[in-house]
């Protein structure tokens, strides 16, 4: 049997650098493995000159952005157009990871035909609700990112686009993003990661939900990262369960890491020997 190939699909303001510390650790462990730039991404991201030090917040504002008119669907088509060409070559292990997930669930939805298993790693799976719905019910309450709003540096509906200033020097903003993220690592995998952003992110998250007659027909492994300050455990457990009572003869195959949200990705060693079982499985 041909060995599969892993596909990663980032999350919100992030790209398919963040993925190369679990690449390295899957390619240790013999496995291919792909990381998507989603539309806008990647270096087809926007850094105004005014994001640069010193900065000008005012300019930052104003700085147009490429996200702009970029929405979910974008993200799905440019996910398709590349496990059309991977799937050529063997079986597709999709993962995506937080806002990642609402991509996989639309290619999910589209295509199950291009993938062999989808691996949702504390990652947006809506099934009985919007993103929206999901972002101001009582299982995200106690999400730490409810605390950084003064992130955004710019007017959304009049950019078109998210725009978040990851190198403000706010010490309480930072020490609340760092809760959020990061809470498990040290001062300088925080600042690290955060040199790894980009500012822009699309306003479009799509309105997608779970369809059980094409997702629902892919096996699916949901993993929970119970140390998650910004995807709370119980807002990872609604998903799991409807996805489950949508299709219960197609259930999550649940695992659990002690690891915060973005953990996963400056310490990957655990979660790429989680990824590997899959595959020997």
């Amino acid at each position: 049997m041909t060995a599969p190939t892993f596909v990663f699909v980032h999350g919100a303001g992030s790209n398919s650098f963040t993925w190369a510390p679990m690449q390295r650790e899957l390619a240790l462990r013999g496995h291919r493995s792909l990381a998507v730039d989603l539309p806008g991404h990647g270096f087809g991201a926007t850094f105004p000159a005014a994001y640069q030090a010193p900065q000008d917040l005012a300019a930052l504002a104003t700085a147009p952005s490429v996200m702009a008119g970029i929405g979910h669907a974008d993200n799905v088509a440019h996910v398709l157009d590349v496990l059309r060409q991977v799937r050529a070559h063997g079986p597709v292990i999709l993962v995506g990871h937080s806002r990642g997930g609402l991509t996989l669930t639309g290619v999910g939805n589209a295509a199950p035909e291009l993938v062999d298993r989808l691996v949702y790693i504390s990652a947006w799976c809506c099934v009985a609700d919007t993103p929206a719905g999901y972002q101001t019910s009582a299982e995200n309450a106690s999400s730490a990112l409810n605390g950084v709003a003064a992130l955004i540096t710019a007017n959304p509906m009049e950019l078109g686009a998210l725009r978040f200033n990851w190198r403000t020097a706010d010490p309480a903003l930072l020490a609340t993003l760092r809760e959020a993220t990061l809470a498990d690592g040290t001062d300088d995998e925080f600042h690290g990661y955060l040199n790894t952003l980009e500012p822009d992110e699309s306003l479009d998250a799509g309105e997608e939900r779970a369809d059980a007659a094409t997702w629902g027909t892919i096996p699916r492994t949901y993993v929970r990262l119970t140390a998650d300050r910004s995807m709370p455990i119980a807002l990872q457990d609604r998903f799991i369960a409807e996805a489950d009572a949508l299709t219960p003869d197609n259930r999550f195959d649940v695992r659990s890491l002690d690891v915060s949200h973005v953990g996963v990705l400056v310490r990957p060693a655990e979660t790429a020997a989680l990824l590997s079982s899959l595959v020997e499985a």
